[in-house]
């Protein structure tokens, strides 16, 4: 079994996907005016609107109300991350901090109010332990 994608869904797909492109630097390919996707070396960042949802059934999702799951982004350098996002005006939830398992860590809210974490393995355990 692969991994190949985390989907979020939002009421607002075009503002999502906005701001998905601005922290990765990654331009998305729409499918439709209600899917769109952003492909990464490892992993791909799916967003869809809440209408995509009748395709699954009534209550299967609701947009922005996450508070369990953090969407995750390796970084060169998380402290040139932070300076960057700063200037573009993004505010942060957590500033660039070092993690006991050795991550450096910036966390902020993507417009839906979903935790990003943009982090770099400063460790030699954790650059091993990521290694893929």
């Amino acid at each position: 079994m692969d991994f190949a994608s985390i989907r979020v869904i939002t009421g607002d797909a075009p503002r999502l996907v906005a701001f998905y492109e601005e922290v990765t630097a990654v331009t998305a390919t729409w499918y439709s005016p209600d899917f769109a996707e952003l492909v990464l070396p490892s992993c791909t960042l799916a967003v869809a609107s809440d209408r995509t949802l009748a395709l699954h059934g009534d209550g299967v999702a609701r947009p922005a109300a996450n508070e369990s799951v953090i969407v995750e982004f390796r970084v060169a350098d998380t402290d040139a991350e932070h300076e960057r996002l700063a200037a573009l005006g993004r505010t942060v939830v957590q500033e660039p901090t070092t993690m006991p398992w050795g991550n450096r860590s910036l966390l902020l809210r993507d417009p839906d109010g979903n935790l990003v974490n943009l982090f770099t393995p400063v460790t030699e355990a954790a650059r091993r332990r990521l290694e893929r």
